[in-house]
């Protein structure tokens, strides 16, 4: 009869038996460590200075070239008292300006994005852009990567524009000069077809 109990006596399943097994409790991290990696969160903080740093370049820029287009702008109250040669002249000045106005804005809107851009990956979600129609349009930097590549196709951009800038005043005389001057602007389309290559 006790061997026909103990026969009864079923045997632990598997997930009985992982039941079962005693684990060692997870050790609570130390007050060292836990002040340790507090400090290395917080440091993220320090990208707070590159952000009112960028914040004020782009303000500071804005600034410059609106100087620049009022003073372009004035400039031309005169035009049509100039002739042909004055106005000529003039024209190409004020196509430079006014490129290179383009350029200062694009540049500052740029270093606007990239304070945003930092304060969004280092900080905090901006909660206010959320709740605006057309602001979450402004902020397309998802990452580091993505924020290095924006600022290299401006950089292009950049180059670009002040080769435009220098251009126009440039005069070729002798067919080698010609030839330099194709070549140049061959170059530029070139750079400009690989940078839109790149990221499509």
């Amino acid at each position: 009869m006790q061997i026909k109990e103990q026969q009864k006596v079923k045997e632990p399943t598997a997930n009985q038996a992982e039941e079962l097994i005693c684990y060692p409790a997870a050790q609570a991290p130390g007050r060292v460590e836990v002040a340790f990696e507090s400090m290395l969160w917080n440091s993220r903080f320090v990208v707070l200075v590159a952000v009112v740093a960028s914040l004020i370049t782009a303000f500071g820029i804005f600034y410059i070239t609106t100087i620049d287009i009022y003073y372009t702008i004035s400039h031309l109250t005169h035009y049509h008292e100039l002739d042909d040669a004055g106005r000529a002249l003039l024209k190409s000045q004020t196509v430079a300006h006014v490129v290179g106005s383009v350029d200062g804005f694009l540049l500052g809107a740029i270093m606007l994005i990239f304070s945003l851009g930092l304060y969004e990956l280092f900080i905090s979600k901006i909660d206010i852009a959320g709740d605006k129609h057309g602001a979450s349009n402004i902020l397309f930097i998802s990452s580091l990567d993505d924020l290095k590549d924006r600022l290299a196709k401006v950089i292009v951009l950049i180059l670009i524009v002040m080769f435009f800038e220098q251009a126009i005043f440039l005069k070729p005389t002798e067919p080698l000069e010609l030839l330099y001057y194709a070549l140049a602007i061959m170059l530029v389309a070139l750079a400009l077809y690989l940078s839109h290559k790149a990221y499509h």
